[in-house]
């Protein structure tokens, strides 16, 4: 991955915002060759794949555009950079409703009559009749339906957070869990979920919570508790992958309760797995 620099290896390039990495992002980046490279216009408010986040769901090198830095160009000004900062620039690819420039004032036509070079525009990628688009996956993911977000993104949607000190009750009145305080990161609808959680690289079938701990101090939380794997003093940086919706967030009337459920929980995310 590469910030914003020039690059002279680079003869194709798809642009776009790219939040998500999702199914239809791939299908652009199917254009791109050997010599490829994804631009992305970073609008700061990525939510399924925030800046360089991205870089997991790809080998391409990644360079970013500040929205704010160019916003008020040109199409013509807009194109020259591209061609200052990929000085050997032969193919260009996006999505067919592809804007640019001030104003949103330049299109497809536009880039073509610009650019010395190939444009490629990509038709609408479908799943099931469904256009893939990023804020459809968002509004899935609020939902808790992960099995459909899952199927646009491609892969099963993933978040990463820095391990934190939880309330210190899990381990001793219920189970053992991973705590995580993750930013930028759109997070799932509030309940448990079946999911992987990442250690090091490897990955633990694993039951996860996100919301407000109800039951106990009422902090917002998002706990992960690993399947038949005891991982001592986890620090750092954690992912987890979120796979299906178990139940709602509710509370219970005791913390025996709470584990009796915690225990269904585990035992219904590993029947599905």
């Amino acid at each position: 991955m590469s910030g914003f620099t020039v690059s002279s290896t680079v003869d194709a390039v798809a642009i776009g915002n790219f939040d998500g990495m999702h199914r239809g992002h791939q299908t652009l980046f199917d254009q791109l060759g050997d010599n490829g490279g994804i631009v992305v216009i970073e609008h700061y408010r990525s939510t399924l794949t925030p800046h360089i986040y991205r870089s997991y769901f790809t080998e391409l090198p990644i360079f970013f555009y500040d929205f704010d830095l160019i916003r008020e160009m040109r199409p013509e000004k807009f194109v020259e950079k591209l061609q200052r900062n990929f000085p050997n620039l032969r193919r260009i690819v996006v999505g067919e409703d592809f804007l640019f420039g001030l104003n949103r004032s330049g299109n497809v036509e536009r880039l073509k009559e610009l650019f010395r070079g190939e444009v490629i525009a990509i038709k609408e990628v479908t799943l099931n009749d469904q256009p893939i688009h990023s804020r459809f996956i968002r509004k899935m993911i609020e939902a808790g339906d992960m099995e459909q977000a899952n199927e646009m993104l491609g892969r099963p949607y993933e978040i990463w957070g820095d391990v934190i000190r939880g309330q210190g009750i899990g381990k001793e009145k219920l189970v053992p869990t991973i705590n995580l305080k993750s930013e930028r990161f759109l997070f799932p609808k509030a309940g448990v979920y079946a999911t992987e959680t990442a250690i090091d690289g490897c990955y633990f079938p694993s039951v996860s919570f996100v919301g407000h701990r109800q039951t106990t101090d009422g902090a917002f939380a998002i706990e992960t508790h690993l399947i038949d794997q005891t991982v001592s003093k986890v620090q750092g940086k954690v992912s987890i992958r979120w796979h299906r919706y178990l139940r709602e967030n509710r509370k219970f009337d005791s913390l025996d309760a709470l584990k009796a459920q915690i225990a269904k929980d585990i035992e219904v995310a590993h029947e599905k797995r």
